[in-house]
């Protein structure tokens, strides 16, 4: 990802987040902002409501009513460019007067686009019965076998060899690396 890339959410006014989509995206490939603003999404889900006679129905619902989250790189034209499109009354997070926009943290905007199913939740299951290195935390530099992963935690267990007995170890699966 190129440097600067960050999350920023734009405010509109209720019910018009599609329309400030479609007329930024607009506005991007016509004022040449390709290589600066990227993903415009306007975060739904789909919901299913019953009426009054039971019968279902879905329904697209808004899971922020008034904000459109972009992909940007902030400079003075493409933060004019997206200030200036009309229904946009302003960036999240500046206080106005010509301040930038504070971008969302990527573990904010992550939850985010999980949620909507932009980008999946990475899964450990190709690690089962590989051979695997800890490379953080108390158990560094040890090397044992996965035997179990739980995806949704993000954790793995390793049979670490541990006072001359395979000893079961949850760890987390950022801290540990495959061997080749």
């Amino acid at each position: 990802m190129n440097q600067g890339v960050r999350w920023y959410i734009i405010q509109t006014y209720s019910g018009y987040e599609n329309a400030v989509k479609k007329d930024l995206e607009r506005r991007v490939e016509s004022m040449g902002m390709v290589d600066l603003i990227f993903r415009i999404i306007v975060p739904e889900e789909t919901i299913v409501e019953k009426n009054a006679k039971g019968e279902e129905k879905e329904k697209v619902k808004q899971l922020f009513p008034g904000y459109v989250f972009v992909e940007m790189i902030v400079t003075d034209e493409s933060w004019f460019v997206v200030r200036n499109t009309p229904q946009v009354t302003g960036f999240l997070g500046s206080s106005g007067g010509g301040t930038k926009p504070v971008p969302l943290s990527p573990d904010e905007i992550n939850q985010i686009l999980l949620k909507i199913g932009v980008i999946n939740k990475p899964t450990f299951d190709h690690l089962i019965g590989k051979q695997v290195e800890v490379i953080n935390g108390s158990w560094e530099g040890l090397k044992g076998e996965v035997s179990a992963v739980d995806n949704d935690q993000e954790k793995v267990i390793v049979d670490l060899d541990l006072f001359g007995r395979s000893t079961p170890t949850e760890i987390d699966a950022s801290e540990i690396k495959e061997i080749i």
